[in-house]
C-alpha cells in the first residue's frame, strides 16, 4: 500500500487503519493526483520541534510538518510528521474530540501534498473547507 503509518509515540489511538489508508488514497484520486508513497510518522512535540528547527529553521511547536519528496514527475511521494501531543492539546483548545482533530490533521497533510496551501486567509479557508468535506465523507 502506498500509505504507511509509523508510531514513535503511542499516546494516541488510530483505529480502522486499513479503511483510513484507503480513504487517504481516495483524497488524492478526488484531487486528480497520483499517489506513489506517503508515510505518516506520529511523534512527540520534542521530536517534531527538532525537525522544525533543523529542516525549516523554525523554533516553535507545531502539529504537523509535511515534506513533499516526489522524484517522479506527476507521482506524489511525501512524509508527514504529526505531533500527537499537539493534537491532544489542540483538541482541548478547539473543544473537539481527539479523534476528530487527529483525522483533520491527517487529511490536512494529504491536502498539502495535493496542492492546498494555508498561508493566506483565502488559502486557509479553502484548506478548512477541504478538511471539513473529507471529515464528513470519512465519518458518514
Amino acid at each position: 500500500m502506498p500509505v504507511q503509518f509509523f508510531f514513535l509515540q503511542h499516546n494516541i489511538t488510530l483505529s480502522k487503519r486499513k479503511e483510513l489508508k484507503a480513504f487517504i488514497e481516495q483524497i488524492f484520486k478526488a484531487e486528480n493526483k497520483v499517489l506513489h508513497q506517503l508515510t505518516y510518522v506520529f511523534c512527540s512535540d520534542e521530536y517534531l520541534l527538532e525537525i522544525n528547527r533543523s529542516h525549516l529553521r523554525h523554533d516553535y511547536y507545531t502539529d504537523i510538518i509535511t515534506f513533499e519528496l516526489s522524484e517522479i514527475s506527476g507521482q506524489i511521494s511525501g512524509e508527514i510528521y504529526i505531533s500527537t501531543d499537539r493534537v491532544r492539546d489542540n483538541a482541548k483548545i478547539l473543544k473537539v474530540t481527539i479523534k476528530e482533530e487527529l483525522h483533520r490533521v491527517i487529511f490536512h497533510g494529504a491536502l498539502h501534498l495535493c496542492g492546498y496551501k494555508d498561508k493566506t486567509k483565502a488559502d486557509q479557508s479553502a484548506m478548512r473547507q477541504a478538511e471539513d468535506r473529507n471529515l464528513k465523507l470519512y465519518f458518514k
